[in-house]
């Protein structure tokens, strides 16, 4: 098969590492996004996909726009039996969905409908889905509506941080990627309408997700801050200080929300509406991730003090 490629994050250079050296399919062209500034020196960063597309000798393009038609025809010349899209971060015009043979297929993080739209994985774990998976779908011009190929299931233990179920369903979608490919190389493609009905949203996480509710329940606290783990990561501020949260497990314990506990044994616990969590990963700001037994060394914490999200 000759495909093109576009994604551009770490999931979908996982999805393109397994295309080449498992599928051992053509890829003739991979489309990204441009380089970023990245770190304090704002040195220009190539996205994870250009950086494994290169050390394969592959041609990439990195288009400002898809809109413009010079893109569209460098896309159009690569002459792909079908178009492969994983997290690129664009919208696809009609003239690209149009344009291959055997079309544009997605692979979504997330077991369709749940979970159309920009941030599945993390909703997925922060409204605590006990199975969640990747969809392979034809794509359409409506947000993840097309018709499903296939799916994949991944169980979701209650203490994985959305950074762990990332980096599995990476692997699934590379595994289901080459399933497809090779459906579509027998041309024997399964296609099932999407139930509308159904859908849910993983709308984009903005700031107001990042400040847990301590009024909640310990058990959806800590499905938030693992849900956010560890990026873009939960965040209060405790002894005048922003701490991002990036694990923490339910725990026995009464008190007002927000309410500190204790901050012995590893952990500090804090009060929820119904319970208490114990938050036992933190990251001060500015500084580099470390356990609560280490932040709590160098802070002192008073027993009865309150968190605030404000």
């Amino acid at each position: 098969m000759r495909v093109v490629f576009m994604g551009t994050p770490a999931f979908a250079a996982e999805a393109l590492r397994a295309i080449c050296e498992e599928g051992g399919h053509d890829v003739v062209l991979v489309v990204t996004n441009p380089d970023k500034p990245s770190g304090r020196g704002h040195k220009l960063t190539p996205p994870p996909v250009k950086a494994y597309a290169l050390s394969r000798g592959i041609v990439v393009f990195q288009p400002v726009s898809l809109r413009d038609t010079e893109a569209q025809e460098t896309i159009r010349r690569a002459g792909a039996d079908v178009i492969i899209v994983a997290a690129y971060g664009k919208i696809l015009p009609p003239e690209i969905l149009s344009m291959p043979p055997l079309g544009c297929v997605n692979i979504h993080a997330s077991l369709l409908p749940r979970w159309r739209g920009a941030a599945p994985i993390n909703r997925a774990i922060m409204a605590g889905d006990p199975i969640g998976g990747v969809t392979v779908m034809y794509m359409a011009e409506g947000l993840d509506t097309g018709d499903m190929i296939l799916k994949k299931e991944l169980p979701v233990p209650p203490q994985m941080t959305a950074g762990e179920y990332h980096d599995r369903l990476a692997v699934l979608g590379g595994e289901a990627i080459n399933e497809y490919l090779a459906l579509a190389a027998s041309g024997a493609v399964p296609r099932e309408k999407q139930d509308d009905a159904a859908a849910t949203y993983a709308q984009k996480l903005t700031d107001d997700d990042r400040r847990p509710d301590f009024r909640a329940s310990a058990s959806d606290v800590c499905n938030r801050i693992r849900g956010l783990s560890p990026s873009p990561g939960a965040y209060c501020f405790c002894a005048g200080k922003r701490l991002k949260l990036l694990f923490a497990v339910p725990a026995d314990g009464i008190g007002r929300p927000g309410e500190i506990l204790s901050t012995s044994g590893g952990a500090i616990t804090i009060a929820c509406g119904q319970g208490a969590v114990a938050v036992t990963a933190v990251q001060p700001e500015g500084k580099p991730r470390m356990d609560a037994e280490s932040f709590l060394r160098g802070n002192r914490i008073e027993k009865g003090s309150f968190v605030t999200c404000s």
